[in-house]
């Protein structure tokens, strides 16, 4: 006879302690839910960790930096972390492009100063974009919430189209629709906004040329100019730790080094989950996966408890591309060639928009970009608290297949990611900056490459370096994520949600995710709750 392991019992269980699930936590506990949190690493954060380990004196974000959608969340905002610790930094400007003639396309956050530079360099892209900006005050609140709240969207979607007609009707729809690199339907002369745009449309993995990529990079675009790009002051781990404070002030419990091995299913129900080698949790309400979907589907659960549907539909489940990952510790600002009209946090390196979208579509065929896009945070230029005065803490990152079919570089790159190919590829990638600013590397006093397998080994949920949770394309978005169905938290198993960037609305900090799983649990208890109360009733059925 089998010894039922001990048991504690608590309303929820979340698996995983990234900012999707410290949200879902908050919000669980929020409803009055006992919460536990099991976080497998010995420390909080998932995607959001900043430490020492390149520089003693320097704080570099391990993985995500700058939180556009996370100010713009209302899922975040609802939850007033600034009341709790976190302030937020701004750099004088939100993004910069520095092009090969020497100027910058800038995005600043005074909207008038991003139309004045533009117009600068084209005549007419400045009236252009406070034109587009007006048009993104009647209807992007509407928009954003439209995106990140649970699917489908019926309150946003009716305030969008109370606004649609005053936002330019068909008109604008159609804008949103358009492929990033499509300039017949963007309403500029010049390359600059669209830089812009298309930049922020490669922070995900639609190709530049396909449906989706316009509505990403307008998104993003907009977001900033609004909200800014801010980052965590001391670093992005500020910020999981004041998510970490508010759970903690509302009775919710977080256990790190507490690896999950087994979600257990009675009668179709999430009842329970295994860690640690050996300890049991009873979850009287729920369970949240803020884990990736393959985590979730193939790895915690007994494949004789997967709905069809689900185990069918993560068969042609799809990753996003790899990310490699450089963190320079430098002895003073990146020596830009020509200086930007104001220092950007955020930078994009790409020689043009046909570049960009060369570098974009050599990954999905396979293949190693010669000239990599690379997406640089200027750190300490945004948050001087970073490293000392005079110095900048400095990262970039970017893209590769997650099979590599051959390199488009001289360097003979295969894939397989062992340390000279790391080594290899971050001097190409360091060979892009040299490019725009001449005496980088002389200013360089540490350097760190994170390759495919470090990110995983630091993140399990980054599988083969994946950020993103699976890929953002439109085949596996909204009612498609993770797998076709609703495009909602539920999992097919009552009382398991998944809360993580598998789930819709998919990566980024936004913390939607975990809201949605936590919204949509308390809804389920609700209902069960009622459907109990009637039966207990006399003379229910």
């Amino acid at each position: 006879m089998t010894v039922p392991a001990p048991h504690e019992t608590y309303d929820a269980v979340v698996i995983g302690a990234g900012p999707n699930g410290l949200v879902a936590a908050n919000r669980l506990a929020d409803a009055g839910w006992s919460v536990v949190v099991l976080e497998g690493r010995p420390h909080i954060g998932g995607a959001v960790h900043s430490d020492r380990s390149v520089d003693p004196a320097f704080e570099h974000d391990m993985f995500s930096s700058f939180y556009p959608l996370g100010a713009a969340s209302p899922a975040l905002r609802s939850l007033d972390l600034e009341g709790h610790g976190l302030r937020w930094r701004h750099a004088p400007a939100v993004l910069g492009h520095p092009r090969p003639d020497g100027t910058w396309a800038t995005l600043h956050r005074d909207r008038e100063v991003t139309a004045s530079l533009l117009d600068g360099l084209c005549p007419g892209d400045g009236e252009a974009w406070l034109a587009l900006c007006e048009r993104w005050d009647r209807i992007g609140d509407a928009l954003v919430e439209a995106l990140l709240t649970p699917f489908p969207p019926a309150r946003a979607t009716a305030k969008g189209l109370l606004r649609l007609r005053s936002a330019g009707g068909m008109d604008l729809v159609r804008m949103l629709l358009t492929p990033a690199l499509d300039d017949a339907l963007w309403p500029f002369r010049g390359e600059a906004p669209r830089l812009l745009v298309a930049g922020n449309a490669a922070h995900s993995d639609i190709p530049l040329d396909a449906p989706g990529s316009g509505l990403m990079g307008l998104l993003m675009t907009l977001v900033g100019q609004v909200h800014g790009f801010p980052v965590p002051e001391g670093g992005s781990s500020r910020l999981v730790e004041a998510l970490a404070r508010r759970l903690d002030s509302r009775g919710g419990e977080v256990r790190c080094s507490a690896p999950v091995d087994r979600i257990e299913v009675e009668g179709g129900r999430a009842v329970a989950v295994r860690y640690g080698g050996g300890s049991r949790v009873v979850a009287g309400r729920a369970v949240v996966g803020a884990v990736v979907a393959p985590i979730l589907y193939e790895r915690l659960l007994d494949p004789a408890d997967l709905p069809d549907r689900v185990r069918r539909g993560m068969r042609r489940f799809q990753l996003d591309p790899s990310t490699v990952k450089v963190d320079w510790a430098l002895d003073g600002p990146v020596p830009w060639q020509v200086p930007a009209p104001y220092a950007p946090g955020t930078v994009h390196v790409g020689d043009s928009l046909s570049q960009l979208s060369e570098s974009v579509g050599q990954i999905w065929a396979g293949y190693v970009p010669a000239r990599p896009f690379l997406l640089m945070g200027q750190m300490t230029t945004t948050d001087p608290t970073r490293s000392p005065s005079g110095t900048e803490a400095l990262w970039a990152y970017t893209h590769v297949p997650q099979q590599v079919r051959g390199d488009r570089g001289d360097e003979g790159i295969t894939g397989s990611w062992d340390a000279s190919e790391r080594e290899r590829f971050a001097d190409r990638m360091q060979a892009r900056i040299e490019e725009r600013a001449p005496g980088f590397a002389g200013r360089i006093r540490a350097r760190r490459v994170l390759g495919p397998r470090e990110l995983e080994a630091a993140n399990p949920n980054l599988i083969g370096g994946a950020v993103n949770g699976g890929t953002t394309q439109l085949h596996q978005e909204l009612i498609f994520r993770p797998v076709p169905g609703w495009g909602r938290a539920e999992t097919g198993i009552r009382g398991l949600y998944l809360g993580s960037a598998s789930a819709h609305p998919g990566g980024a900090v936004h913390g939607a995710p975990g809201m949605n799983a936590a919204r949509a649990a308390i809804a389920h208890e609700r209902f069960r709750a009622l459907k109990l109360g009637r039966r207990s009733r006399p003379g229910s059925r």
